[in-house]
């Protein structure tokens, strides 16, 4: 049976997601606060987790940074604040979608879903494991080197990584990389692609890679380019 873990300050809401979780066959654990949730994240694994964004004590952008320095399990953001920055960070920080209240617990549900059958299909697949010179990037674990130089990625930013590693010198346009990473019903815009970018790269510089760069191509997009 699958577990998922539901971190919202507002009870009512907690109530409301949790009997729809169950009728969707879900093991479920509550949190009220950002202290509780991350206790409960590090202390069980979960399938998925719903974390809302203001919560007392610490709030959901810290708890899914903490969260994702030892695991990699989906997380859905929820917030009662749509504005465009906040979706970017919580996807700078690890998330895997983000949902904006008011909303439909039925909604929220088609979501978690769609969260799970992706990692499904992930999971399932052959081992992807790529390398080229010094870089190393295994899909699977979510795990990039280069050298022996283990990089802190986060999930969307191995993403990114492999698939313009995986094409060598094919140019991504930003609509490209947003539509096959975040789903073309993802509201963000280019700027969501160009603040990943920026930060992989900052992340990527900490060990040298003469042999290869991120190149940005003006006016067009991104491409891994290899040096001839």
């Amino acid at each position: 049976m699958p577990s998922i873990l539901i971190a919202d300050d507002n009870k009512q809401i907690v109530s409301i997601l949790e009997e729809y979780a169950k009728k969707e066959g879900f093991t479920v654990v509550s949190a009220y606060d950002g202290s509780e949730a991350l206790t409960k994240a590090l202390g069980a694994p979960f399938d998925i987790i719903l974390l809302d964004v203001m919560m007392p004590r610490i709030d959901g952008f810290e708890v899914c940074r903490e969260i994702r320095k030892n695991s990699t399990v989906p997380i859905i953001m929820v917030t009662a604040r749509g504005e465009d920055f906040e979706r970017i960070m919580g996807l700078d920080n690890g998330a895997d979608d983000y949902i904006v209240k008011p909303f439909s617990p039925a909604e929220v549900m088609a979501r978690v879903r769609a969260v799970l059958r992706r990692i499904t299909r992930e999971s399932g697949a052959a081992e992807q494991i790529f390398t080229f010179e010094d870089l190393s990037i295994n899909l699977d674990e979510y795990i990039t080197q280069i050298g022996d130089v283990k990089i802190a990625l986060t999930k969307k930013e191995t993403e990114i990584l492999w698939t313009l590693a995986t094409n060598k010198n094919k140019v991504f346009s930003r609509k490209n990389l947003l539509n096959s990473l975040w789903g073309h019903n993802y509201y963000g815009d280019a700027r969501t692609v160009d603040s990943h970018i920026k930060r992989l790269r900052a992340k990527l510089d900490e060990a040298p890679h003469p042999e290869w760069e991120i190149k940005t191509i003006w006016s067009v997009g991104y491409k891994f380019e290899v040096e001839t």
